[in-house]
């Protein structure tokens, strides 16, 4: 006689198969998580109870597909169910025997069942319209068969098996234009779906396959292992030879490199959790675009939740591959998701702290593996201060590389701060398009005598200072901010004197040129260069540059001012010109300057014509 599900079925039912679970897939996971459920139940009780006699060598998950007939079973030689059994855990929908043998257990840390809710069996009913689940207890010499097509209810009847255990016989829905459900019973398939779910899975998952022998040109059957059970982080690293990380790492996460760097770690503690962690040795090929997704592969109990949680790793430490397997995890009732990111929330910052760690060892251990790395990935770790608003600053400031005016070599800013001359007291950075053309500023041949200067060749890096302001209470100055001054108390009082006396003549100038700029004005800053232009307030004129490249960001602009070196030969011209009343003449050499010195900062010139053609008037005279 049918019997209708004690849960409110249909409508239930309904919600089990299309709403709770998104991929249709893991429906394989399930009854493999509650085989393995059995078995542990059966090893458990073998403990417990001195009359059970159990070979734990020969306990083991089967899988059996059958073409002709259209059907996937799944048997295990566990502890079986009971018709009383059956009736309540089947035929009551979220009813988890699992849960409840846990409840009633003692307190055994070395139990892990999997199954907590009751309702990853109905899964299978994704894939089928029919599923018969034959059973028999440890505890009775009478077997049992659960015959259910769905919501309209179940039959329980007497049935026949040799031994306990129990037998699920999925009988797949008919093939549509959208759904290929024949792909269950390909041995490929089904072999792919235990290693990417149920791979660690501690009882062997078998299967046979045949294949045909060549020379005896007939057809072989093989018995064939296809889960691993033993998770490689399950292992002490001092027993995981380097190339079976690099092997697993390659096959795992698919790269053809081997990693830069092989993080292991195991925590116990109130948050429990094992953890497989690799740098690559190199940025994928869409790292920096949108369609990459950054996140480690969730474990819990050895089952595959999720394939890249990104709750796990924090956005500037985005490049690292990996698992986390725990057994803290609080999961949602489809076991896809997770119910509260709490526990992923501690595990993520524990994580965190071991990257970075891992991050200056390589760095302070091995330079020349940490600059190949930052090559690659030192934007993100630029990213990460930046995109925080500094919030990050002490977790990355001490992994960022620079170049240094000394050899053009990278340098980090505490050993940057370490060297710094008696009386320093800023960080001198100068940014450009590239190392030669920072040399060749006019600003950087001064300060270069006196002090290190950073040389920013990366549009994101003066956001990323200015973004810091600090480093260890040091601040950032740009050689091209007008506030810089290296001049002594004497050199500071004659540069007052000569910018007031010649102040209608730069008013004349700053006209001549429609003020764009600020304003003009004599300097001590350049040794043989004529002329520069510096910037006052928060946007210099790199920062102008990047932002130009944005969206929306063609209005913002620098506040320049043009600097004239009061040593050099031309600003004796422009005293003349102006002192004769020569107007004209001063406007033309004011143009040409300030075209001379965009052209040096990498600036375009909203006129290009009009300047050649008053250099080419100056030359006739």
């Amino acid at each position: 006689m049918k019997k209708q599900f004690k849960a409110e079925s249909k409508k239930i039912l309904d919600m089990m198969i299309h709403s709770i679970y998104t991929n249709r897939e893991i429906f394989l996971r399930e009854l493999i998580s509650n085989a393995s459920d059995a078995l542990d139940k059966l090893s458990y009780e073998s403990l417990t109870n001195k009359n059970m006699k159990i070979k734990k060598k020969e306990l083991e998950i089967r899988l059996i597909p059958d073409k002709e007939a259209r059907t996937l079973t799944i048997v295990d030689n566990g502890i079986g169910m009971t018709k009383e059994e059956l009736e309540e855990n089947l035929g009551t929908i979220a009813k988890s025997g699992s849960e409840l043998f846990k409840e009633n257990m003692s307190d055994d840390k070395n139990m892990s069942i999997i199954g907590q809710f009751g309702v990853g069996f109905y899964s299978a009913f994704m894939v089928s319209d029919k599923v018969e689940v034959t059973s028999r207890s440890i505890h009775n010499d009478e077997a049992y068969i659960w015959t259910s097509t769905g919501a309209d209810g179940y039959t329980i009847k007497e049935g026949e098996r040799e031994s306990s255990g129990t037998t699920i016989t999925l009988y797949l829905k008919e093939n549509t234009e959208e759904d290929n459900y024949d792909e269950f019973l390909e041995s490929f398939k089904l072999e792919s779906l235990i290693k990417k779910y149920s791979d660690y899975i501690h009882y062997p998952i078998r299967m046979l396959e045949s294949h045909m022998d060549e020379d005896k040109k007939e057809e072989i059957s093989e018995d064939k292992t296809l889960n691993s059970m033993v998770p490689i982080w399950h292992k002490k690293k001092k027993d995981v030879k380097d190339e079976e990380y690099n092997d697993f790492y390659i096959d795992k996460f698919y790269d053809y490199e081997k990693p830069l760097r092989v993080i292991q770690s195991d925590v116990e503690g109130r948050t429990s959790y094992k953890a497989l962690l690799f740098i690559p040795s190199h940025a994928p090929f869409d790292y920096y675009s949108k369609t990459y997704e950054k996140g480690l592969q969730l474990y819990s109990r050895g089952v595959l939740i999720m394939d890249k949680c990104s709750d796990l790793l924090p956005d500037h430490f985005s490049f690292v591959k990996g698992i986390v397997d725990s057994e803290d995890i609080s999961l949602n009732i489809s076991r896809e998701t997770l119910q509260d990111n709490h526990t992923l929330t501690v595990i993520a910052k524990s994580l965190e702290t071991k990257i970075r760690k891992e991050l200056e060892m390589m760095l302070n251990e091995e330079r020349e593996d940490y600059e190949k790395f930052y090559n690659d990935f030192g934007m993100q770790l630029k990213y990460g201060i930046y995109s925080s608003y500094g919030m990050n600053k002490e977790t990355l400031q001490d992994l960022l590389l620079f170049y240094s005016s000394r050899d053009k070599k990278y340098v980090t800013l505490k050993e940057y701060t370490e060297r710094m001359v008696e009386g320093q007291d800023k960080i001198y950075y100068a940014c450009g398009e590239s190392l030669d053309k920072i040399d060749l500023l006019p600003q950087v041949e001064r300060v270069r005598e006196k002090y290190e200067i950073l040389y920013l060749v990366n549009s994101m890096d003066e956001f990323v200072l200015k973004t810091m302001m600090n480093y260890n209470s040091t601040s950032f100055l740009n050689i091209s901010d007008e506030s810089l001054d290296l001049d002594s108390e004497e050199e500071k009082d004659s540069l007052k004197k000569a910018n007031e006396d010649a102040k209608d003549m730069f008013s004349s100038m700053k006209e001549a040129l429609s003020n764009q700029v600020e304003g003009v004005q004599f300097t001590h800053k350049l040794k043989n260069h004529p002329v520069c232009l510096t910037s006052k307030g928060e946007v210099s004129l790199e920062m102008e540059k990047a932002l130009k490249e944005m969206p929306n960001g063609e209005g913002i602009k620098a506040q320049t001012i043009m600097e004239i070196n009061e040593s050099h030969p031309i600003a004796e011209k422009l005293k003349a010109l102006y002192k004769d009343k020569n107007g004209e003449e001063l406007a033309q050499y004011t143009k040409i300057l300030y075209a001379q010195a965009r052209l040096i900062e990498g600036l375009s010139l909203d006129n290009p014509t009009e300047i050649s053609n008053l250099v080419c008037d100056i030359l006739a005279k």
